[in-house]
């Protein structure tokens, strides 16, 4: 796996790494690889994801950036890389649904992606990603892990998904998100574009409709991009209120069986430990965990420890 410091993070999105001519002249032999950062009033971060973008230093690169018309500095610092963003827009539109779906209608690469104007990539993300669309030339989507990063590069936590399972994404939790997952532009055409409709978690619902249509998933085991947390980013000003009721609307959207909730989030729940237990990932298994399992969950690894370190095989006593 892809070790990833907080120092190593600051110093990919702090100035300009990458080659240019390799980002201008287009190598055709890779996969082209199309970006759509939607933009409005994130001029504090945006030249950090703008960087994590071209750092990446990949040869077949489209990059689009959708902004909203923002009033802060964003349009400059756009203006300041416009020689390598294949297209670009400053004006009013709907909302970040709408900003998406007008940037991969712009979009003319085999896979695709978004980045937030707030969040990252990580270093090397979009060739790894480009080898293993070769090697899974079957699959829809491939998604990898996901670092929460603050407003200074800081690593707060790491989130190591687990391979994608319907039942676990839409009963349990959410098990990976568009900051580091990639999908074929086809896809747009199989299951429809983004919901403009939603204001919170269209990545959801994109991923869930995927889900639903039996589209292949593939998780690869490293950190693909960061999730930024600050003061003024959706996720910390959200009405948690309005998050419920649009979940309440896709589970009714989509016919989840309400009645089936706790007994299919607790089957999500040890799958997904039995997959962190397999990998030796014991921090992400008691993150997983519930609250009110926590207790026994570490009596249990305390347990194993101990007739671990004893060696003795007190089952069969």
């Amino acid at each position: 796996m892809n070790k990833i410091t907080s120092k190593k993070i600051k110093s990919f999105t702090s100035k300009p790494f990458f080659n240019e001519k390799v980002i201008l002249k287009k190598d055709l032999s890779y996969p082209k690889i199309s970006i759509v950062t939607p933009s409005f009033n994130q001029g504090e971060f945006l030249e950090r994801t703008i960087l994590s973008v071209l750092n990446q230093n990949y040869p077949n690169l489209e990059y689009i950036i959708i902004d909203g018309g923002s009033t802060d500095n964003s349009v400059e610092i756009i203006k300041k890389y416009e020689k390598y963003i294949s297209y670009w827009v400053s004006e009013k539109d709907e909302g970040q649904g709408d900003a998406l779906n007008k940037g991969f209608l712009k979009a003319t690469g085999n896979i695709v992606g978004w980045q937030n104007s707030d969040d990252i990539y990580l270093p090397k993300a979009f060739l790894a990603v480009a080898n293993e669309f070769k090697a899974h030339s079957n699959a829809d989507i491939i998604f990898g892990n996901r670092l929460k990063i603050n407003k200074t590069d800081k690593v707060w936590r790491k989130f190591k998904f687990t391979p994608f399972y319907l039942t676990s994404y839409w009963y349990c939790r959410m098990s990976l998100s568009n900051q580091s997952a990639f999908w074929k532009r086809k896809l747009f055409s199989e299951i429809g574009m983004i919901d403009k409709n939603i204001s919170f978690i269209m990545d959801y619902d994109f991923f869930l409709r995927a889900g639903i249509r039996k589209k292949k998933f593939v998780h690869i085991n490293r950190f693909l991009g960061g999730f930024r947390i600050h003061e003024s980013s959706k996720t910390s000003t959200f009405d948690r209120k309005t998050l419920e009721e649009q979940h309440k609307l896709l589970d009714k959207k989509y016919g989840k069986k309400l009645y089936l909730k706790f007994p299919l989030k607790m089957y999500s729940v040890i799958r997904d430990s039995l997959y962190y237990i397999i990998r030796g990932d014991l921090r992400s298994l008691i993150y997983l965990t519930p609250i009110y399992i926590k207790p026994l969950l570490i009596i249990f690894i305390l347990i194993i420890f101990f007739l671990h370190c004893t060696r003795q095989d007190y089952f069969f006593y």
